[in-house]
């Protein structure tokens, strides 16, 4: 489980994320959503780490991260998963060797232990027919697969994904929804997504926190999203034709 306590965090006086809390469960897809320039980025870049906020806390199974030294948020960091927005694969690199390159850097497995570790990742996201091919040779929802097994190789108790599902089609980004939502359950993972992707929030939102201008202003999940009574939630949502879709199946049944 990761939390975060009344964070707060200002650039050049601007105040970007207002007093923060949320609760991101273990072995559930928390998604992150709002519009861009809501806060949402920067929210994740201070769970992570890569941005220190001005106040509050960041806990890690309790572990705070924002009080952290170099060697403790080193070990923390060995057990986060990242996905990128844009898959971050290595051009030089075939699909194996870019699900090796964690844990040549970090396992102190052998290297025939290794290898099959990665083997095992690729065949968990049925891509094991891609080993020996570069990102070059292979489509954007194949690497997103590769980049998904890169990030699970180091079997890590956190995965932090942002917009996994950019520049993809809705059929192949379906598959990737799918693919994160069951990893996450099959592992116990607290899994947090980055996204904006409406068809994400109906399909795998286990907990949903909304960021507007900096504020949390509704937590909840795919059920219970489509009938909230927050306006700014609603006025953000409804602007997807897949939620007014929904909207309205929903009132066709009501009436009948």
């Amino acid at each position: 489980m990761v939390e975060v306590k009344h964070i707060t965090k200002s650039f050049d006086g601007r105040v970007v994320l207002h007093d923060i809390s949320a609760v991101f469960e273990e072995g559930k897809t928390n998604l992150i959503i709002g519009r861009s320039g809501s806060g949402k980025t920067v929210l994740m870049k201070n769970i992570i780490g890569l941005q220190q906020p001005d106040s509050g806390q960041i806990l890690y199974d309790n572990r705070d991260l924002t009080s952290m030294n170099k060697r403790e948020l080193g070990t923390l960091r060995q057990e986060m998963g990242m996905l990128f927005q844009g898959s971050a694969l290595f051009d030089s690199m075939t699909v194996l060797e870019n699900v090796l390159f964690p844990l040549d850097m970090f396992s102190d497995k052998t290297s025939q232990e290794r290898k099959e570790r990665a083997l095992f990742c690729l065949e968990r996201v049925n891509l094991l027919d891609a080993e020996h091919l570069y990102p070059s040779e292979i489509s954007g929802g194949m690497m997103k697969r590769a980049a998904i097994a890169r990030a699970i190789a180091l079997q890590p108790k956190y995965l932090f994904c942002d917009e996994p599902n950019s520049g993809l089609d809705p059929k192949t980004a379906l598959l990737i929804d799918e693919l994160i939502h069951d990893i996450t359950t099959e592992y116990k993972m607290t899994t947090v997504i980055n996204t904006h992707d409406m068809n994400s929030v109906i399909n795998i939102g286990d907990n949903i926190i909304f960021i507007k201008e900096g504020v949390k202003e509704w937590q909840g999940n795919k059920d219970e999203v489509i009938n909230s009574k927050n306006k700014a939630l609603n006025d953000f949502i409804f602007a997807s034709d897949l939620f007014k879709k929904v909207k309205e199946i929903e009132m066709n049944q009501e009436e009948g």
